[in-house]
């Protein structure tokens, strides 16, 4: 019996690892992401939970009762019933890094297999297809130097590479708004710098280094960083790499705060971008960061979407540039991210005239309150990017200001990494969707329950799905032309 356990719990730790491959990958090799997501799942729904307890119960028996009982441990390949295989938002991509972490999980799985056969035993080896997601996130943590060592020397050749182009740098941050910012400060420096702006969400250090190493030439005059964190000490990191000497903040906000544990944790991690910076370019709505304004050393370009005092403002569609009104904008753009834009154009030396001509057409970001109109008629407001309360109300009032008299539909799985307020802050969504809107369909089983809870006082009528595709079919199948629909944030399939 033991060794058929032993190629048992060998071919169930291969087939289990696939799984939890996948949402190591889907949450940037960051340690104990796999048993973060393992405890979501398995505590989601009645089933996981059972199946759980009677592989760990089963475990435990067969130490004190009958060996058989091992057997099940291989429940962990079954279960957690509901996380996918293949995936629907991003596959398994067996890329040189996921290569190494294999091999390591693989080094720290075959002791126990080892143990088992020495002992003659199935417990141990068996464990180690239950246990699975915690040598993942220990293969995660032993990798983590390995992976910087290897890509250093794309980072050295990025920040010579930068330095002898002689490119100004500019540096954004924030919780939110990053992505936005960026394209919008592009756009206001076309035809006047030639800039370089990293892609995508390329907001960490390989990220930006290539970035760098494929784009950045001797002619180019400005070169925008995304910079993303999920701790302390990583923008002070990216800095290193790429000195802004104009830095960005566009929002503090609970964004990653289940990470930091607080938003002034947030705001003292973000504020590592200004260590070397000659300009701060800050959001000043946010009383953090208007009292880190008032302790820059630097020259500071404060930012508003509320206050026309601001050096920069963007208020009820009219941009204000030193108290003076000098344009106008539509309902779609995002304001204070269109500030800091402003705001850095100015630091860069780019003219009130240049700025203003650049308005008309400023470019909309994909997924953020992105308006289409169906083959069916109805408008579809795609916010499917978004994760944060601020947006997520923004988007609601555009749903709410759509013209017609038809039905008005919130479809959301609600919002993820809050800390102790994801549950409050879903719950006050549900509640404001709930008694302006028509319907409300929830997606998932991730914030169900906040979102049903805040619903309850609301006029909307509440559908419950499983999934993204089966909330599409919906929307088919009930709204027609002059109906609107709103798709509030998209969770990556690794959600339960």
């Amino acid at each position: 019996m033991i060794w058929l356990a032993l190629v048992g719990a060998c071919v169930g730790a291969a087939l289990a690892s696939i799984r939890w491959f996948r949402v190591a990958q889907r949450e940037h090799y960051l340690p104990a992401a796999a048993s973060r997501f393992a405890w979501r799942w398995w505590k989601v729904s009645s089933l996981n939970q059972a199946l759980g307890l009677l592989a760990l119960v089963g475990l435990a028996g067969s130490f004190v009762l009958e060996p058989r009982l091992a057997w099940f441990g291989l429940l962990a390949v079954i279960a957690p019933v509901g996380l996918s295989w293949r995936g629907r938002t991003s596959q398994l991509a067996w890329t040189g890094r996921l290569r190494r972490l294999a091999i390591l999980t693989g080094l720290l799985v075959a002791p126990l297999i080892v143990g088992s056969a020495a002992i003659g035993h199935p417990g141990p080896a068996l464990a180690a297809v239950v246990g699975l997601p915690l040598l993942i996130d220990a293969g995660l943590w032993l990798v983590q130097p390995i992976e910087r060592r290897l890509g250093e020397k794309w980072v050295t050749k990025a920040r010579e590479r930068l330095k002898a182009s002689g490119a100004r740098v500019v540096g954004i941050t924030g919780s939110y708004g990053k992505t936005t910012t960026k394209a919008y400060l592009g756009h206001l420096l076309a035809g006047f710098k030639a800039t370089v702006l990293t892609p995508a969400s390329f907001n960490n250090r390989l990220g930006i280094a290539r970035a760098i190493n494929e784009q950045v030439a001797s002619g180019t005059d400005v070169f925008v960083a995304e910079m993303g964190t999920y701790g302390p000490g990583e923008i002070a990191d990216l800095c290193s790499l790429a000195p802004p000497g104009i830095a960005v903040i566009t929002s503090i906000g609970p964004v990653h705060l289940e990470r930091f544990g607080s938003e002034e944790k947030i705001a003292a991690a973000k504020s590592e971008i200004l260590a070397d910076a000659k300009v701060a370019v800050l959001n000043v709505d946010h009383p953090l960061l208007a009292e880190l304004a008032s302790r820059f050393g630097g020259d500071v370009v404060r930012c508003s979407a509320l206050d026309r005092g601001a050096n920069v403002a963007v208020v009820d569609g009219s941009v204000w540039i030193d108290e003076r009104e000098v344009g106008i904008v539509g309902a779609e753009v995002f304001a204070a991210n269109l500030a800091c834009a402003i705001g850095a154009a100015r630091a860069l030396g780019t003219s009130v005239d240049h700025i203003v001509g650049r308005l008309p057409d400023l470019p909309t970001t994909a997924h953020r309150r992105h308006f289409s109109v169906s083959d069916r008629g109805v408008t579809v407001i795609d916010d499917t990017y978004n994760s944060n309360p601020a947006g997520a109300r923004a988007a609601l009032e555009r749903l709410l200001a759509v013209d017609g008299d038809g039905r008005r539909v919130v479809v959301t799985p609600g919002m993820v990494e809050l800390g102790d307020k994801q549950s409050l802050a879903n719950r006050s969504f549900a509640a404001e969707a709930a008694y302006e809107a028509t319907d409300l369909v929830v997606v998932g089983r991730t914030n169900r329950r906040a979102l049903i809870e805040g619903a309850e006082t609301g006029r909307a009528l509440v559908t419950v799905v499983d999934s993204r595709s089966q909330a599409v079919e919906w929307v088919r199948a009930n709204l027609g032309p002059g109906d609107a629909v709103l798709y509030e944030n998209d969770l990556p399939d690794h959600y339960p």
